[in-house]
């Protein structure tokens, strides 16, 4: 007798007599709100507040310089606020295109770059300027103030004449003796020269009633300064020591009648 098949054992599809199990089939399935527990979804709610409350700042941050970054480029790098117009105040011995020259800044530069210090010094270069200082003006202009230089007297030069400040700066040329101003006669005017200085320093110590009687201080040495005054006059200074008390004398005998009075020894004054 022959033994049948075993028992319990399903012939396979290959005639073979094992079983095997059905293949399991997975799938995805997305679980519903509901099927998510309260306080998961509270738990997970505020995780995703802490982390954007953190990157925030860092957000804010990256704004800003972004925005910062873009103003930057625009106003230094870009000619949408650059040079329109150079203003000039306060020039009448120069001219604005003179002052415009020196400043020498590009139309069209950025105005935020613009040295004003160094264009404040180009400017200074110029003769009549005494200082100057520059300004910006948004959205497009430079103002340039000039302060000139105070005449104070006229040195004959050749067939002209130079102007000089206080400091006995050389800062303008004349063909002809300025109105109001009176002569100082010195070889070579200048901030360096001593006679350019004794002369203006007996200047500055005459009085009012001196000084309207003034044709010319004649420096012909330090110790040999000569006032020439109206009428063919003079009053030999000497040198510019004790200037207040040579005025003050030579003030009080204007009434006399001399040619020439030597106040070079204010103590003791002489007559020819």
């Amino acid at each position: 007798m022959s033994p049948g098949p075993a028992r319990g054992r399903t012939p396979g599809p290959d005639g073979g007599g094992g079983r095997r199990s059905p293949a399991r089939r997975w799938q995805l399935v997305r679980a519903n709100a509901d099927a998510v527990p309260p306080s998961t979804r509270r738990f997970m709610a505020r995780a995703r507040q802490r982390r954007m409350r953190a990157a925030l700042p860092w957000a804010v941050a990256a704004a800003v310089l972004a925005v910062a970054g873009l103003v930057t480029w625009t106003v230094l790098g870009t000619g949408l606020f650059g040079v329109r117009e150079v203003r000039v105040v306060g020039a009448r011995l120069v001219t604005p295109v003179q002052i415009r020259d020196a400043a020498a800044v590009p139309d069209n530069a950025p105005l935020a770059r613009v040295d004003l210090d160094a264009t404040a010094r180009k400017v200074g270069t110029l003769p009549p300027v005494a200082r100057a200082t520059v300004e910006r003006e948004w959205p497009g202009t430079l103002v340039i103030r000039v302060q000139e230089r105070t005449p104070v007297a006229a040195v004959p030069q050749g067939d002209g004449f130079v102007v000089v400040d206080g400091a006995g700066v050389v800062f303008q040329r004349l063909d002809r003796a300025p109105d109001g101003l009176p002569l100082v006669k010195v070889a070579r005017p200048g901030p360096d020269d001593p006679g350019t200085r004794a002369g203006l320093a007996v200047l500055a110590a005459l009085g009012e009633k001196l000084r309207a009687e003034l044709v010319a201080v004649d420096v012909a040495g330090l110790a040999r300064i000569t006032l020439m005054l109206r009428g063919e006059r003079q009053v030999f200074w000497g040198d510019a020591s004790r200037g207040t008390d040579k005025s003050t004398v030579a003030t009080a005998l204007l009434s006399r009648k001399a040619d020439r009075i030597d106040v070079s020894a204010p103590d003791v004054v002489t007559f020819e």
